[in-house]
């Protein structure tokens, strides 16, 4: 079975706007886990327009007390750009898993994965993958379907790839067709991943209908959801659609 994380950012953006602690991300979660989720996922942007420092931790210990409440393990993944203020940031939390994400200056949300054939780039996530990975935290890259990229990925040392899944899921917005055609992509990117031994994550973009799709990708351990899991929970609510989001996993 396909784990899912659930994103809060959504829920931080909308308590931002107007300021206090309504609503809770701290509530919202706690409806996610209850739902049935595997975790939370956020990915606290260095201007804090949504998930702010004080979240992160406060995921933290309500994440610890609700695992020893309920005698489970939901995850805490923490996805943000290599940089010294991320990787101290993650230091202090020290979530389960650690996903590494390009980030553009002045872009709305991620849009592309890494390239690894930049040694620049891959000589600095060899370094903050194995600080990570001394604290004992799982990493994993934000990557694309370029292939030719995964043995890289295991040169750097992270444990999992996250399958940036944004044009699968814009063209199967155009049409199913379309969305199964590039979903072939992603197979053979999962088989190649796999292969070399590195776990498989996926995230963006994806919901309830192309998840029907995207669900049968090989080998996916987990997803990540965000924008369109909370888009659907404003017309339903949380708990139900975190059900159904399950429920499309299988």
């Amino acid at each position: 079975m396909t784990h899912l994380s659930v994103n809060v950012n959504k829920i931080a953006t909308l308590r931002n706007s107007r300021g206090g602690r309504i609503p809770s991300v701290l509530g919202i979660s706690e409806i996610v886990l209850d739902a049935g989720a595997y975790g939370i996922t956020v990915h606290p942007r260095e201007d804090e327009r949504h998930i702010t420092k004080q979240d992160v931790f406060e995921l933290k210990e309500f994440l610890l007390a609700y695992n020893k409440s309920n005698q489970v393990h939901k995850e805490f993944n923490i996805e943000g750009e290599p940089s010294e203020r991320f990787l101290e940031l993650v230091l202090k939390a020290k979530p389960d898993q650690a996903t590494l994400v390009p980030v553009k200056p002045g872009e709305i949300t991620s849009d592309h994965g890494f390239d690894l054939k930049e040694e620049k780039t891959k000589s600095k996530l060899r370094q903050i993958v194995q600080t990570l990975q001394k604290e004992k935290i799982r990493v994993s890259l934000f990557m694309e379907t370029d292939v030719s990229q995964y043995s890289l990925v295991k040169e750097v040392g992270a444990e999992r790839i996250e399958l940036y899944t944004g044009p699968f899921a814009h063209a199967y917005d155009h049409s199913e067709q379309e969305g199964k055609d590039i979903f072939q992509e992603f197979v053979r990117a999962a088989e190649a991943a796999n292969a070399l031994g590195l776990g498989i994550n996926a995230g963006h973009d994806l919901d309830t209908e192309n998840l029907n799709v995207f669900s049968k990708l090989p080998h996916l351990l987990e997803v990540s959801i965000g924008h369109r899991l909370v888009s659907e929970a404003l017309v339903i609510g949380m708990e139900a659609t975190v059900k159904k989001y399950i429920q499309v996993l299988g």
